[in-house]
């Protein structure tokens, strides 16, 4: 199974161009889709979810026309946006089996069996029968997780799920985005790089409605060896590296600056060599300094 998206463009009444052209091949896996706020994740995430049409272009969940058989596309599909309301005083015990059945689960020894099953899968069975508005934010989101598995998903998509949560959580979290991943296609939509470096087998970078990038992270870690260069400088001297160089990110240090740039062979100036990472990937993207890898690496997935 596997999620195929092409030549799909979206415009808004304002004049907005959403997306422009957009072609992935998304696989069964973990699959990363990286950009900043505005970018148009949330767009595409809305048109895969079937909550939107695009303007043109076509996708297919294998043989499932997205596009044209939305409600056959729902009966395998997962959705948890980034915010999703909850009722407070109910238990999730209770609002879990209640989804259940607007799903059609309606035989009560199988939908009890799905339920608990659920809530030992995303970890929240020893709070069953707490009141959802005492959650903290992570178990709101594994809470979504699991109403977004009663389907039994071959498509999921997440959009921002760990933006806000505290460090044990994300990782709990993760893991069990992860889990689902071995055998769905799973699409995590953040700005967050990390999340993307520790899960996702594919990537791409989107900006501006655009795919400036599509690889897998370690390779498009691993074609930046040689490129990525670190220096410590005072904060005072910014504004003379960035005219002078290719940066692409900086970081406060002890009251310095902790710049790394991108150059295809030794900048001098103290400059040392820096092991790439997939944030260097993520910047020189987006700042336009990878502009010719980022060519080659989709004319490769084109091939």
């Amino acid at each position: 199974m596997e999620l195929t998206i092409r030549n799909v463009s979206k415009s808004y009444a304002n004049g907005v161009q959403a997306l422009k052209n957009i072609n992935l091949t998304v696989p069964a896996g973990m699959y990363g889709l990286l950009g900043p706020n505005g970018a148009g994740k949330s767009t595409l995430m809305r048109i895969l979810a079937t909550l939107q049409e695009p303007d043109e272009g076509s996708i297919y969940l294998g043989d499932i026309d997205v596009v044209k058989q939305k409600d056959k596309l729902r009966e395998s599909l997962g959705y948890l946006p980034q915010e999703f309301g909850v009722y407070r005083n109910v238990r999730a015990e209770s609002l879990l089996n209640h989804f259940a059945i607007l799903k059609g689960i309606m035989n009560p020894p199988a939908r009890k069996e799905v339920v608990q099953a659920l809530l030992h899968k995303t970890n929240l069975w020893d709070v069953r029968r707490q009141k959802l508005g005492g959650y903290s934010g992570g178990m709101r989101q594994r809470f979504g997780v699991a109403v977004s598995l009663l389907s039994n998903p071959k498509l999921l998509i997440v959009d921002e799920p760990t933006a806000g949560l505290d460090p044990s959580e994300r990782v709990r979290f993760l893991n069990l985005l992860c889990e689902l991943g071995e055998s769905s296609v799973v699409i995590l939509s953040t700005h967050i790089v990390e999340d993307v470096s520790e899960l996702c087998t594919r990537m791409a970078i989107i900006n501006k409605g655009e795919i400036l990038l599509e690889d897998e992270p370690l390779r498009a870690t691993e074609e930046l060896q040689g490129q990525i260069w670190r220096r410590v400088i005072d904060k005072e001297d910014l504004p003379e590296l960035e005219r002078t160089h290719a940066l692409i990110s900086t970081r406060l240090l002890g009251g310095r600056c902790v710049v790394r740039i991108f150059s295809n062979g030794n900048p001098g100036n103290d400059f040392t060599p820096a092991e790439p990472n997939l944030e260097d990937v993520y910047f020189s993207t987006m700042t336009g300094h990878n502009k010719q890898q980022a060519k080659q690496a989709r004319e490769e997935v084109a091939l």
